[in-house]
């Protein structure tokens, strides 16, 4: 059975956390890791856990961080060179990935479903699953190179029990395709997907009434949500609320727009043909 067929469906591996590399890894040597960024190789030491970043991290994963750690190496190795992060964004995996992530999990309530769009490398979902266990987490992810990844990496770190990858659109996984049933959640994440206008098109509908959509935004948070409030208002939601997750854990904290799905909004209905009288539709 090849990986397409696997992410037709929703997926996951074996269950069972394996223990993970210890949660600072050092250097072993400048020279063997200047060695390796002049070879274009992705290194392991990339994935070491600054000292400045260690009380962060274990404040966000507690005694998961060693798990944090395995998943970090896999992002800084196999995820270089599958072309699913920058190399040069392998040395910042902690501040700018991984802690930036995990802070989001205290915007999402205890023991929820938590749907992730476009998921990509696994950024926020996978982090959420490994920072809070009590969460159920599906990735949802069209594209085949990537939710191969996504099983991989379930797989390895022993997610299964936990952890599920859909492979297709948002809009599939929510109105159900190829014999899928639909699925929904209480919260929907998404990190650097599409503007607020169409993430939230295709991410509210995921959404049960009363949840709510954290989208991962920067410094556009404010403007985002000036310009398209009206277009989520139409599509059922909520006024769209700036949050900042992590204050006095992570520097900076991360910016997160929050919009509760208050209204169950549909698909526009096709118009009606008019009939002419009798009855009888009108011919051309």
């Amino acid at each position: 059975m090849t990986h397409d067929d696997i992410t037709a469906d929703a997926v996951s591996g074996p269950g069972g956390t394996p223990p993970g590399p210890d949660a600072v890894r050092p250097v072993t040597s400048h020279a063997d890791a200047d060695a390796d960024a002049g070879s274009g190789v992705p290194s392991p030491a990339d994935a070491a856990l600054p000292p400045e970043l260690a009380p962060a991290a274990l404040t966000l994963f507690g005694d998961r961080l060693d798990l944090a750690a395995a998943y970090a190496e896999l992002l800084a190795t196999d995820g270089v060179v599958r072309g699913l992060i920058g190399p040069r964004e392998a040395p910042r995996i902690w501040d700018r990935h991984l802690l930036n992530c995990a802070a989001v999990a205290e915007r999402i309530p205890s023991g929820a479903t938590v749907l992730d769009v476009g998921s990509g490398a696994g950024l926020p979902g996978l982090v959420l699953a490994i920072a809070r266990p009590d969460l159920t987490v599906t990735l949802i992810e069209p594209l085949a190179r990537r939710t191969s990844f996504l099983i991989e990496v379930v797989e390895q770190l022993g997610l299964a029990k936990s952890v599920r990858v859909f492979r297709g659109r948002a809009d599939e996984a929510a109105s159900g395709s190829s014999g899928r049933e639909p699925i929904s959640g209480d919260v929907v994440t998404a990190r650097a997907v599409a503007p607020l206008d169409r993430l939230a098109g295709w991410s509210l509908p995921l959404a049960v009434r009363g949840g709510r959509l954290l989208a991962l935004k920067g410094s556009s948070a404010a403007a985002e949500i000036e310009e398209h409030a009206e277009v989520v208002a139409r599509l059922g939601g909520g006024e769209p609320a700036v949050r900042l997750c992590g204050v006095g854990v992570i520097d900076p904290p991360t910016t997160v727009v929050e919009i509760v799905r208050e209204r169950m909004v549909g698909p526009p209905r096709p118009a009606a043909k008019k009939r002419a009288r009798g009855g009888r539709s009108r011919r051309g």
